[in-house]
């Protein structure tokens, strides 16, 4: 049989380069491996035999692109995914934000919201909610959209609680959502503070200065090329001595800014801009 791979990698290249000059979401520096796997699931979901297919359907019917762009996003979160680093935050970074008269936080990448929420609980838990202004930003519409209704299914909420409380929970987890049926609703307060935003960090630039940068399990998905790009968005986007956190398989290595932060924890990757 023959190997298809070398032609698959050609259509892919084209495949992503069509969609960048046509739409403008560029996916060209995500790893290769990753975006095969998704490219031909979404495929397969369509019914189309090639990746040329892929291309042709999405370029020539723009009411595709947004499947495309679900397929092609990596949504896998929960409410405080990787507690430990929930509970660094508590006991690092609050005291630090406490400084602060006013604190900006940037989630970069914040999918279904599931990070938007923990983030608001822990404000609210530590009193500097109110004085607080959370940017939530992915570069998918669908799933910002999801975000904002904060509907989740209720068979992970005992999950979510046990995530809660191994990061500090003050409170019983259920005061912050609303159960009905197989679903909940998460308390609409939790939003007062935030901003959802549509931001693509494979192009798009600085939007403002933030004391805080969250991104994390994102950049996993990139190439060094976009891992660079987003590691130099973030520093010139962090406020002097601001934080950045980033996901338990990712790090400053090779990012051109190791010497730029220092480590918060000897394990969990939170940071403190210090150049």
């Amino acid at each position: 049989m023959t190997d298809l791979s070398p032609l698959e990698d050609i259509e892919i290249v084209l495949l992503l380069e069509g969609i960048y000059q046509r739409y403008g979401f560029d996916f060209r520096n995500y790893a290769l491996a990753s975006l095969r796997r998704r490219i031909w699931g979404f495929a397969r979901g369509e019914n189309l035999k090639t990746i040329s297919a892929v291309q042709e359907k999405v370029l020539h019917d723009p009411s595709c692109l947004e499947r495309f762009m679900l397929a092609l996003s990596v949504h896998v979160s929960a409410m405080f995914r990787d507690p430990n680093f929930f509970l660094l935050f508590r006991s690092k970074a609050i005291p630090l934000l406490r400084t602060y008269p006013y604190i900006r936080i940037w989630l970069a990448g914040c999918s279904t919201g599931e990070e938007v929420y923990s983030t608001a609980i822990i404000l609210q838990e530590e009193k500097l909610y109110s004085r607080s202004r959370i940017y939530a930003s992915d570069m998918n519409e669908a799933v910002l959209r999801a975000a904002k209704a904060g509907i989740y299914p209720m068979h992970l909420m005992r999950s979510y609680t046990a995530n809660y409380i191994q990061a500090g929970g003050t409170r019983s987890f259920s005061e912050y959502y609303t159960a009905g049926y197989d679903n909940v609703i998460m308390r609409s307060a939790l939003l007062d503070q935030v901003v959802f935003c549509q931001h693509n960090l494979a192009t798009d630039g600085c939007f403002n200065e933030f004391n805080v940068i969250l991104c994390r399990n994102v950049m996993i998905y990139f190439d060094k090329t976009l891992q660079k790009r987003v590691h130099n968005l973030f520093y010139k986007s962090l406020a002097s001595f601001g934080l950045l956190g980033l996901g338990d398989k990712e790090s400053l290595h090779l990012s051109g800014y190791e010497q730029s932060y220092e480590q918060l924890s000897g394990k969990e990757k939170l940071y403190r801009k210090v150049t």
